[in-house]
């Protein structure tokens, strides 16, 4: 059968935004209370039952959260803290922002995690932190990197942007770590448009991040316009401006209710992917380790990535680039010195790494329409 080009474009991670979500953003707006107030704080608690910690924060983006995680842990001048070099810039930028100077230790050539064999070899009197990413929404080796913390007397922080639903073995992730921090972005497993989230069992921790999260106040805005009445606020230390508004909570709650459904839509394509991709002179994703994928990304190796984006593009599907090596991005090589062949498995990853299409806003249809145009690419 002749290929047949699609229409219309395929968007990379388009969400599913029903009535219900639309509703509900509506009734914010015209409840006059469009800041943080209770529907962020009920987006808290539904997060908190989830995840199963004892405190959640929610703020304004993952960013927010790696920022005052970092912060909270007192991690600044001086000190380092040991991360991937596969990641988005967010999570090393925030090391960068609070003064400390980030380690990188390459990754695993199957999961494109973190390597764990290799983490101790890095560590100086200088560590104080590991930051490991749960690529793609699978886990990191965290039994074997909670070990080598304990060891160290080093803090884990669990940069779970891609990992609501990942499980490391019957452990959920950001249960594991000191503390986690989530992402809620448009292309993220549940969305809030922007947003993100701590979790942590630590009740200092917890209090320290509030506190910062909104300008360092002691009480955040709606408690001290609430129906006991005005109290003033202290500044007890100089703040950021990062809390979750709840108009972006109100997307939240909905979006909860219907997070295992978005899990087997993402499953029923990952399974076609799987199935139709296997014959293409590619590499297709591995699961990683025992416990829940949450399939946040579908990534697979090829050769010629660039042509093999372009032509996609030019197919009508989007396809993502999950991530140029950091620590050959510009900034990162002047500042630090890094340089080419430092962590060669993350170098070969980053130059092959093509993420295709998943998002449970995707049909039946959708899926084969990204076979048919990759086989068309690669002349199958």
């Amino acid at each position: 059968m002749k290929y047949l080009k699609r229409k219309d474009f395929l968007m990379f991670g388009k969400p599913v935004i029903d009535e219900v979500e639309i509703q509900e953003v509506v009734d914010t707006l015209r409840s006059g209370w469009i800041g943080t107030g209770p529907k962020t704080q009920r987006f808290e608690q539904d997060f908190r039952e989830y995840i199963g910690t004892k405190y959640t924060i929610a703020l304004n983006s993952c960013t927010a959260a790696l920022h005052l995680s970092l912060l909270a842990l007192g991690i600044g001048s001086g000190d380092e803290v040991i991360t991937t070099p596969l990641t988005f810039c967010a999570t090393v930028n925030t090391i960068v922002h609070v003064g400390a100077t980030p380690v990188f230790v390459d990754v695993e050539k199957e999961t494109f995690n973190i390597n764990s064999n290799l983490i101790e070899e890095k560590i100086t009197e200088n560590t104080k932190a590991i930051i490991v990413v749960h690529m793609a929404g699978r886990s990191c080796q965290m039994d074997r990197i909670m070990a080598i913390a304990k060891k160290h007397s080093l803090y884990v922080i669990e940069d779970a942007a891609h990992a609501i639903e990942t499980k490391f073995k019957e452990e959920k992730v950001g249960t594991i770590g000191d503390i986690a921090c989530f992402s809620f972005y448009a292309n993220k497993n549940l969305t809030t448009a922007e947003g993100g989230m701590v979790t942590t069992d630590n009740v200092e921790l917890a209090e320290k991040i509030r506190v910062l999260s909104l300008h360092g106040m002691d009480k955040d805005a709606w408690k001290r316009f609430g129906d006991n009445g005005y109290k003033h606020y202290d500044i007890i230390t100089a703040g950021y401006k990062y809390n979750m508004t709840d108009i972006q909570a109100s997307l939240g709650i909905h979006q909860f209710k219907k997070i295992d459904y978005f899990l087997e839509r993402r499953r029923e394509v990952w399974r076609i992917y799987d199935r139709e991709l296997k014959g293409l002179p590619i590499v297709l994703p591995n699961k990683g380790v025992d416990g829940v994928h949450a399939m946040h990304l579908y990534q697979i190796l090829t050769e010629n990535r660039d042509e093999v984006l372009r032509r996609l593009n030019a197919e009508n599907i989007g396809a993502g680039v999950h991530y140029l090596a950091i620590h050959l991005q510009t900034y990162y090589k002047n500042k630090f010195g890094f340089k080419v062949g430092s962590s060669p498995v993350a170098e070969d990853i980053a130059s092959k790494t093509l993420s295709l299409p998943l998002s449970p806003y995707m049909t039946e249809e959708d899926a084969y329409d990204v076979v048919e145009a990759m086989c068309e690419v690669y002349g199958v």
